[in-house]
């Protein structure tokens, strides 16, 4: 980024104010190799501007990126000082001593107002309920969906589909709408398909996808205080939440067995679908012409609610930490201190990344600013999370392991798969003596 011989003027001028002289310091962010990492350069670029502090965001694959943070606190590096770490990170990570304490910080700054309430009990709370603070929101995102509006609108298929369902074409406000929408779009013949869901199960794909109806049916994975599974991930809620799931990949392109974010929106670009599921930091892509030939046409919608009225989405996104073996952690504090004022979040969110400040996100500038903004800030306010305990990725595999064959190839039922499930947890549970 470009700096104006005034921007260097007045960030002197902040530097002498501050008292201090940052010149030569410098901070590391740690996070994954996607766009909200480049929209974060630009922002750091902006605060070395005015503070002289030159800070780098260090980023690697996704498919790297646990393993390549965790073997760096394991061993008590000092090359980052900052990480932007997944949400489910943040029990194993603090119960580690890998990240710094934010709990007076919060305090300090009032965030637990300040942020949007979900954000701060997902990215940054452990243990639930503790009043504990690990990591500041940093990177809110959650699972929306996006749709063909020219598909939804076009008069004819209107009209039939009134005719079958009996109500009017439209973004679905209900899983039982989607349903009967993704049937009655999927046409193999036509090379037309009625939905696209999650179903990779290399890391948290397929989790989060099924999470979103499991939510949404009023279900819940578990009782995170207490480490109690039996009739809570095997509900009868739950159950039906599957089975429906289930039922949706029935309407997916063929080979969509090991589907995650690139396929869901070339479901959209390559004219496979009506409507497909992704994290709201994937619709960027969609909204432009030069990645989607699709954009004027393509429209975007929360994730509807179950058959009770609930209305809950899995929760994407990241907060960030500052690192216990960090040599700059009082410079990371100041930069924390920058990246939660209200001029910040609001850049924050013009550059493209998805704040997680209340006050910008109720802000009709920025829920008008894009076709899916609305979606998010609906979304941002009912999320849910999976387990951040330090088993995280034990569970994770165990949930993968169990659903994953029924979603995608029908063996067994539902029951019998989240049973299965259930004892699996209670095992791992009973294994690091969670549940006592």
């Amino acid at each position: 980024m470009r700096k104006t011989m005034t921007g260097l003027v007045a960030g002197v001028g902040l530097m002498w104010a501050c008292g201090t002289s940052a010149q030569g310091q410098e901070l590391t962010i740690f996070w994954a190799e996607w766009d909200p990492a480049n929209y974060l350069q630009e922002l750091a670029n902006e605060y070395e501007a005015e503070t002289g502090v030159k800070v780098t965001v260090e980023t690697t694959p996704w498919a790297d990126f646990q393993t390549k943070a965790f073997t760096e606190f394991n061993a008590k590096g000092s090359a980052y000082d900052l990480v932007v770490g997944d949400s489910q990170w943040i029990g194993a990570a603090s119960e580690a001593g890998h990240y710094v304490d934010l709990t007076d910080f919060f305090t300090k700054h009032n965030l637990t107002q300040v942020m949007a309430p979900a954000t701060v009990k997902y990215y940054s709370e452990y243990p639930a309920n503790s009043k504990k603070y690990w990591s500041i929101p940093a990177e809110g995102d959650a699972v929306g969906w996006s749709y063909r509006k020219d598909w939804f609108e076009d008069p004819k298929e209107m009209e039939a589909f009134k005719a079958k369902y009996g109500y009017d074409l439209a973004p679905p406000k209900t899983w039982a709408q989607m349903r009967d929408i993704a049937e009655f779009f999927h046409r193999p013949d036509q090379k037309r398909y009625g939905i696209a869901i999650y179903t990779d199960n290399s890391y948290d794909g397929l989790v989060m996808g099924v999470e979103n109806a499991i939510f949404s049916f009023g279900g819940e994975l578990g009782d995170y205080q207490n480490y109690k599974v039996d009739g809570i991930i095997n509900s009868e809620k739950n159950v039906k939440a599957l089975e429906l799931y289930r039922e949706l990949y029935g309407f997916t392109p063929p080979g969509w067995a090991k589907s995650f974010f690139v396929e869901n929106n070339q479901a959209i670009t390559e004219n496979l679908a009506a409507m497909s599921m992704n994290y709201f930091a994937f619709f960027p892509a969609l909204v432009n012409e030069a990645s989607n030939p699709n954009a004027k046409v393509t429209g975007f919608f929360a994730n509807p609610a179950g058959p009770n009225g609930e209305q809950f989405a899995a929760l994407g996104g990241q907060g960030i930490s500052v690192i216990s073996y960090s040599k700059n952690q009082e410079e990371a504090m100041k930069f924390l201190e920058w990246f939660i004022k209200d001029a910040t979040q609001k850049r924050w969110a013009e550059l493209g990344g998805y704040t997680a400040s209340a006050k910008v996100l109720e802000s009709p500038e920025f829920q008008n600013a894009t076709p899916y903004n609305k979606a998010f800030y609906e979304t941002m306010f009912k999320v849910k999370d999976f387990w951040a305990t330090p088993e995280y990725a034990e569970l994770l595999i165990q949930m993968n392991q169990r659903v994953y064959p029924f979603v995608t190839a029908g063996q067994g039922t539902a029951k019998q798969v989240l049973d299965s499930l259930a004892a699996d947890w209670n095992a791992t549970f009973e294994k690091y003596k969670r549940n006592k």
